[in-house]
């Protein structure tokens, strides 16, 4: 195999998989040393500049750093990554002193952005500080988008959406409220300088059954319904209540609808429960309100008399699988079930809409009727036009959003800095030893083996009697700090000198995970093969040293490895040593390179 270039931007990012995973490449290992520590405004410093909303993204996200943590290949259950997010939030002490001033002098640069949700407001937050004109429109009141319509507020406080909007709207963003756009055509005719839409996918799925015009008055589209909730406009709904759809948009309906007044709150799915789209804790979530949840029932049937709704006829389905391992819904011959209820919430997906985007002003659209959207600069094919999140490539989550604001912003400020925004800038890159002593490191490596720990709730009658009340109470201090014990530093990398190994081997006598070998060198899936410990997750890099006096190489199975720092301790020559990677993503305004830093 070729040597490991270590000195690539992007070898030691896969490594740390957490932050790998996190769209928004957020510095997940950092910020938790800094929890551990004590130091919760330096942590949401660490978070804000990375994903922006810490406050709501502790509660709400869908935590792909979560199943790409290490901590998941030594046991069950990886560190609570998103629920220390919010500790972060919840703990920090002031912070408006540290955030960006609003720009002292405009650039005369106009950048109009459709929709107030979490992808537009990511670009203003970038852009705004530079000088930019950020002009937010927006249908509804206050901003936020789906942050604020779409999620109850027994998940995320209205307060705290207030807080984390408030913190970029101060930087001088004119947010107009009320104000829907109806033609991007009339809206390109403001000579903006550069148009970004963020106005997510705001039309949820219908179902064309039998019964459902006779029925209306009693099936409400989910994510309409919420939103009404949301505002105010809902305040109760019938005590039989089916919600149809197996998404995390289903399992906020029913949960609402638990609180509204639904005392026989059933979920209805056409998939398998593994198959599901929400999240498991979701799932969790619902089904310890006693919320039930049936699948492989497909709706066949309003039924109603006289005008109402009195219930929903199901064929019962099975699944069948190809050769290939696609899968198709067959009927199973069993008798169709029918379950009363009074009404129905349907939440089986949501939709782009896009009738106020004209077909004549350059935007190419796909045979699905979305936007042609460049993933790298998130342009579209009218160069001055940009989209993010759910409106540019479908329904996703807010973390997706974040990262796509990221991108169009950078974009943003190179085209309109007269550069091509082909040419990506890179991220900054330190790696810094964290070497205090000859046995002793600026970071705690003692493995913990403490267990997950669960995230304390209200008690549910008291939570079912308020759609306001917050179900989770979050970690207080003492949890928080065991929780951050769990995390393995991924960050801190081990790092080898083929020059100063005398090839003793107390390496790899010391190692609790088998993860290093000295060998002779052969390809790649020879290799693996024949280590100390066969590396069987291709996804993970084998990291490679050659320049050893015997003609070995050193080999390391970066899959399975804890970053404990025994082998930097027990070498003699320190030829291994502990270093902490830091990556600094580029955000807009940040196109000359500057040395990484951090508050850890």
């Amino acid at each position: 195999m070729e040597p490991t270039n270590i000195a690539a931007p992007d070898y030691f990012h896969k490594v740390v998989d957490c932050q790998w995973a996190c769209p928004a490449h957020t510095p997940v290992p950092e910020y938790i040393r800094l929890i551990a520590a004590g130091r919760y405004s330096d942590a949401y410093m660490i978070n804000w500049k990375s994903n922006v909303f810490p406050g709501v993204l502790g509660r709400t996200c869908d935590r792909p750093c979560e199943p790409a943590c290490r901590r998941g290949r030594v046991e069950k259950e990886p560190v609570a990554i998103c629920r220390l997010k919010r500790v972060a939030a919840d703990f920090k002490d002031d912070i408006k002193g540290r955030l960006p001033r609003p720009a002292a002098h405009k650039n005369g640069k106009r950048i109009a952005l459709v929709g107030g949700g979490p992808a537009s407001l990511t670009v203003a937050r970038d852009l705004a500080p530079l000088g930019y004109t950020c002009v937010v429109f927006d249908a509804d009141p206050k901003a936020g988008g789906m942050i604020r319509t779409q999620i109850p507020r027994f998940r995320l406080p209205e307060s705290v959406i207030d807080e984390e909007c408030g913190y970029i709207l101060d930087l001088g963003v004119e947010f107009r409220a009320g104000a829907r756009i109806d033609s991007l055509k009339a809206l390109l005719a403001e000579n903006f300088d550069a148009i970004f839409v963020g106005s997510g996918a705001p039309r949820g799925r219908d179902l064309d059954i039998p019964g459902r015009k006779e029925a209306a008055k009693n099936i409400h589209i989910g994510i309409d319904w919420l939103s009404s909730v949301s505002f105010g406009h809902i305040s109760k709904i019938g005590r039989r209540v089916i919600v149809l759809g197996g998404g995390n948009t289903a399992m906020d309906c029913c949960r609402s609808s638990r609180r509204l007044g639904g005392e026989e709150v059933t979920v209805v799915v056409r998939s398998g429960f593994e198959e599901m789209k929400a999240s498991p804790w979701e799932k969790e979530d619902a089904m310890h309100e006693g919320i039930p949840i049936l699948n492989f029932l497909v709706p066949k049937e309003f039924t109603h008399e006289n005008g109402r709704l009195t219930g929903v006829t199901f064929e019962k389905v099975k699944a069948e699988f190809d050769a290939k391992g696609r899968r198709t819904l067959k009927p199973s011959g069993e008798p169709d079930q029918h379950i009363p209820c009074d009404d129905v919430l349907v939440a089986v997906g949501q939709e782009n809409s896009f009738p106020w985007i004209e077909r004549d002003i350059g935007i190419e659209f796909d045979k699905w009727g979305m936007p042609k959207v460049d993933p790298k600069t998130m342009r579209s094919s009218n160069p001055k036009v940009f989209f993010g999140g759910d409106a540019a490539f479908g329904p996703k989550n807010i973390i997706w959003a974040v990262a796509h604001g990221h991108e169009a912003a950078v974009s943003i400020d190179m085209q309109l800095n007269g550069e091509d925004i082909d040419v990506r800038p890179l991220p900054a890159v330190d790696v810094m030893s964290q070497k205090m002593g000859i046995h002793e490191w600026s970071y705690d490596n003692e493995i913990s083996p403490d267990k997950r720990l669960r995230v304390p709730l209200r008690d549910k009658v008291v939570a079912l009697r308020d759609i306001k009340a917050e179900v989770e109470l979050g970690y207080d201090v003492e949890l928080a700090l065991k929780e951050a014990d769990r995390c393995l530093n991924c960050d801190i990398q081990t790092v080898f000198s083929a020059s100063l190994c005398i090839e003793c081997d107390a390496c790899v006598d010391i190692c609790p995970m088998d993860c290093i070998t000295f060998t002779a060198d052969a390809p790649e899936a020879d290799l693996r093969t024949h280590l100390k410990a066969p590396a069987k997750d291709l996804s993970q890099d084998i990291y490679v040293a050659d320049g050893l006096k015997t003609g070995r190489i050193m080999a390391k199975d970066e899959d399975v490895c804890l970053h404990c720092g025994l082998c930097a301790e027990r070498c003699p020559t320190g030829a291994w040593d502990m270093r902490k990677y830091l990556i600094d993503m580029t955000h807009a305004g940040s196109k000359c390179q500057h040395e990484a830093r951090s508050a850890a």
